[in-house]
């Protein structure tokens, strides 16, 4: 498909640079395809929902994965920037570096916040579009710590470019169950949920249940193919266990519905089901591309705030409840003052049927 079918106009005064007070206090536009639009909040939920569904959420935690500091080059010193984006192994992660043209092979750099003894590092790759491979001298867990302690919260390119990093972003980019460390952005949807409102579900007979995907900063990167076809899907690792596959399969055997906590949670759920038709357990990277025409085997229903336009979770939107359904959506949420974006609104959309499930 033309990328450019995904395209739509969006008033800058729409995108959120901070969250609604208090954070379930957003709004929550309910899509069925075929039915009226419907204008909601989150606390709504509990209405929408009903018992024996089960609400799978994404439990990654966002790292502070904004380090600056110095580049040395013997006598030479630069200063440079890095968000990081996909961790390889213990010591070394690939990140997006700013300015990536003052960087060589076998670097050293020095990151921090000045606080503290600086995070050490060397340019041990570097890629197209200024990414760059960096190898830490410490690793695993001491290196986990060392981020936290020397780096900043990577809010999206669309709020960073627009306001300064507050020290409210640490708990506002993060969800109340994030638990896993590893994503370099946050699982927005889940950012709605408040324990108490997440009680109230739960006594009402909804599940939660977790899995694990770190967010990449590729999540952000716009798409250059003019074709679909043409794309190449940016990688992220993720993990599904047995016994959550079995609680979740339970649910959906005695009738119960799989709502979905973003599109993370959706991909990795449709990643795990894609090869054998039914849900199994996962560990491992997936690049899964979601486009008009795809198949969805487990996911029945989707919470996930608004996207940007051409962007591959636009795309991803489309498949689930339809190009024109979400292009008209996205039109009643534009001209009823949606709030756009990481910090924005929220949408419930409800599955159309597949041709083949049709037939």
């Amino acid at each position: 498909m033309r990328v450019s079918e995904f395209d739509f106009d969006l008033p800058e005064n729409l995108i959120a640079l901070h969250p609604a007070e208090p954070r379930d206090s957003a709004r929550l536009l309910v899509v069925r395809p075929g039915e009226p639009f419907g204008d909601r909040h989150i606390p709504d939920l509990k209405t929408l929902l009903r018992p024996g569904d089960v609400l799978v959420v994404n439990d990654t935690r966002v790292l502070p994965a904004e380090l600056k500091g110095i580049r040395l080059r013997g006598d030479l010193r630069a200063n440079v920037s890095f968000n990081l984006h996909k961790r390889v192994d213990a010591k070394t992660w690939r990140a997006f570096a700013r300015p990536a043209k003052k960087l060589h092979l076998l670097d050293r750099l020095e990151l921090g916040n000045g606080t503290a003894e600086p995070l050490i590092a060397r340019v041990a790759g570097k890629g197209e579009t200024g990414e760059v491979t960096l190898e830490f001298e410490l690793g695993g867990a001491q290196l986990d710590e060392a981020i936290k302690s020397h780096g900043a919260m990577p809010l999206p390119p669309y709020i960073g470019a627009k306001r300064a990093l507050e020290e409210r972003d640490k708990i506002d980019y993060q969800t109340v169950y994030a638990a896993e460390d590893g994503a370099v952005a946050a699982p927005t949807a889940g950012l709605h949920f408040t324990e108490k409102l997440l009680q109230e579900l739960s006594d009402l007979g909804v599940d939660m249940e977790r899995v694990t995907l770190h967010v990449g900063a590729g999540t952000f990167l716009p798409m250059k193919a003019d074709d679909t076809d043409d794309h190449v899907m940016h990688s992220e690792w993720g993990e599904i266990d047995q016994a959550t596959v079995e609680r979740i399969n339970a649910r959906r055997q005695a009738g119960g519905r799989v709502i979905a906590v973003g599109t993370t949670s959706l991909r990795l759920l449709e990643t795990a089901s894609r090869a054998t038709g039914e849900l199994r357990p996962f560990i491992g990277d997936t690049d899964i591309f979601i486009t008009p025409g795809f198949r969805f085997r487990t996911v029945d229903v989707l919470m996930t705030n608004f996207h940007l336009p051409k962007s591959t979770l636009f795309m991803l939107v489309s498949a689930f409840s339809g190009l024109e359904t979400m292009k008209a959506a996205y039109a009643h949420a534009i001209a009823n003052g949606y709030r756009f974006y990481s910090y924005g609104d929220s949408s419930l959309l409800h599955r159309a049927p597949h041709p083949e499930d049709e037939a």
